[in-house]
């Protein structure tokens, strides 16, 4: 693309306008910048609130593909590639799922992620690649991330998605997104433009966390990974996770301390297993029995 088309296109991206509200920002003192800033920031929930329906449907989508073995994968280049990675790696010790149940790729790698690697953004050919290398089959959900909405490589990557039939969803923060044309759902958070002109990793950035936070949470809870609003599907396996599983063990069943730590031992640390077997007074073998066939779900094997 040349250097003219390019600059036509980034003057039809809200992302990139120039915002009225942060004129002077340059000529305030400090807490008028902090001010205008979190006045801005206040608008990223609003406009993640419009989009409640797409964002359902996106986690329908998951949820189907993890039920058939299939993995959700998340794919971006610079904040937006980093983002994704931050949220599938903080999956596995918060929803105790296996490595490679949630997979965050971006543009040039895991050395990328402290260093930026420009021009991989603007290859298609390199999406298609990198979600070639981790086996994509037609079970799994691919999330494009590209706040402009145009970038190449996640262009390159929900095509080839397509043509792997694995279901596709597009992330940006622009109406008319240009991913959003390769993709079969769209989830479109429109911001608005950013405190400081094109700075995408502000507001545009915390809407896609916001979403990605979303869709993996709320996939998780759909797959019977919590209990109320706890997140008992964790495996205690440091300081911090054993106190907190602890004490969740001790809030949903009342037994004290010692008896807790007993039982989440006993469990080899599964505090939802502990749960069911401080609650049914089952032995670890027999609870594991019927939390397999409540699939996961611990209410549903409460009452089984």
């Amino acid at each position: 693309m040349c250097k003219i088309d390019l600059i036509s296109q980034l003057e039809k991206l809200v992302s990139e306008n120039q915002n009225s509200d942060t004129m002077d920002i340059d000529l305030v003192d400090t807490v008028e910048v902090v001010r205008q800033i979190n006045h801005q920031d206040k608008k990223v929930a609003l406009a993640v609130e419009k989009i409640i329906p797409e964002i359902a449907l996106a986690v329908d989508a998951i949820v189907s593909a993890f039920n058939q073995g299939g993995r959700l994968i998340y794919i971006g280049a610079g904040t937006s590639g980093r983002i994704g990675v931050l949220d599938a790696v903080e999956c596995v010790p918060t929803f105790g799922i296996d490595e490679g149940m949630v997979v965050g790729i971006m543009a040039g790698g895991k050395t990328a992620m402290y260093k930026a690697k420009e021009g991989i953004e603007d290859q298609e050919s390199e999406g298609a690649k990198d979600l070639s290398s981790v086996n994509l089959t037609q079970l799994d959900v691919v999330v494009g991330i590209a706040a402009s909405g145009r970038t190449p490589y996640v262009i390159g990557a929900l095509d080839y998605a397509t043509k792997r039939k694995a279901n596709t969803i597009a992330l940006s923060c622009n109406t008319d997104a240009i991913i959003e044309k390769h993709a079969k759902i769209a989830l479109l958070p429109v911001v608005g433009p950013e405190a400081l002109t094109g700075s995408t990793r502000m507001k545009s950035g915390t809407a896609q966390k916001m979403v990605l936070n979303i869709l993996s949470t709320a996939s998780m809870i759909r797959i019977g990974k919590s209990y109320h609003n706890l997140m008992v599907d964790v495996k205690a396996t440091n300081e911090k996770l054993h106190a907190r599983g602890t004490r969740m063990l001790m809030q949903v069943t009342g037994i004290n301390e010692s008896e807790a730590t007993k039982i989440l031992r006993e469990a080899n640390g599964f505090v939802k297993l502990a749960i069911l077997m401080a609650l049914t007074g089952k032995d670890s073998e027999d609870a594991n029995k019927v939390l397999t066939s409540a699939n996961g779900f611990l209410r549903k094997a409460l009452q089984a």
